[in-house]
């Protein structure tokens, strides 16, 4: 598969999937290096949902049929060594709320109804647990502490990172685990680009007002006027000026709308599309 923008930042690997297809799912190199844990970003491909939802749809509330949800389900969790009875789920509704959770959550959102709401990010430090969040455009956020074996996954889109969903998710690891901000392993996942994320002036005043030592970087004005929002850098500076350093945070390089047809993506499909996923898990021992 040819992404635009891919480097080495990202790698695809294929996973094994039922009906002799491959499951191609995204991996961060940086997280890839520690021991421990298992992760990855869905892309479109390896599902059997059809339509507008081709075919590795993850979201069970945009019309897609169910079992076909289901099953896309197992085969990412098969892919990460474990099965559907293990995932648990946020409940994204662009808030910064964190949920710790734990074996009693396994399954939420999946094979059992979620007893939370409006939660945009899930930390544990249990074995095990396949934490999910969703996707097509907004900002996966994954956090690792290898020393304090705990993980953190966070959802954030324009609301989520101008509220500093990325501070809130360290702060909310140091509460429960003890965690150091310069022992975090970050990613910032596939996401909208700053070439392709149009805003209007009411985002770019908050943006401007939140972000004024560096907003330059964040907020680009064309030639025509039109104003462009870069939420990648807006998180990668959340992260430092959290205490994560820099060399241990991965940003992407890969852009949802430039690559539509590999990656569901809000903006480029005027709303008519189903849902990646971003997975992490701590390996139970053996």
């Amino acid at each position: 598969m040819i992404y635009k923008n891919q480097e080495k930042i990202l790698e695809e690997k294929i996973y094994e999937a039922k009906e002799g297809r491959g499951l191609p799912l995204l991996t961060f190199s940086l997280l890839e290096k520690i021991p421990g844990i298992r992760h990855c970003f869905t892309t479109r491909d390896g599902g059997i949902s059809e339509g507008m939802f081709r075919s590795l749809n993850l979201s069970f509330t945009r019309g897609d049929d169910g079992e076909a949800v289901l099953e896309n389900y197992r085969r990412v969790a098969s892919a990460m060594g474990t099965d559907i009875t293990q995932v648990v789920t946020s409940d994204q509704t662009h808030t910064t709320n964190i949920r710790l959770v734990g074996e009693e959550d396994a399954g939420k959102g999946v094979v059992r109804p979620r007893d939370y709401q409006d939660v945009d990010g899930l930390i544990t430090d249990t074995p095990g647990l396949l934490l999910a969040a969703f996707f097509a455009d907004c900002v996966p956020l994954y956090m690792v502490d290898p020393h304090h074996g705990a993980i953190g996954l966070f959802h954030s889109g324009w609301r989520g990172t101008a509220e500093r969903m990325g501070e809130k998710g360290v702060k909310a690891m140091a509460d429960a685990f003890g965690s150091r901000p310069k022992d975090l392993v970050c990613a910032i996942g596939p996401s909208i680009c700053g070439d392709c994320y149009q805003i209007g002036e009411d985002v770019a005043e908050i943006f401007a007002e939140r972000f004024s030592d560096c907003r330059g970087q964040i907020i680009r004005r064309d030639e025509r006027g039109d104003i462009y929002l870069d939420l990648w850098q807006a998180n990668l500076q959340i992260l430092l000026e959290a205490g994560v350093p820099e060399n241990q945070i991965a940003v992407t390089n890969l852009c949802t709308c430039c690559n539509p047809e590999e990656l569901f993506s809000h903006r480029a499909s005027g709303g008519k599309r189903g849902n990646l996923g971003a997975f992490l898990m701590l390996i139970p021992e053996e």
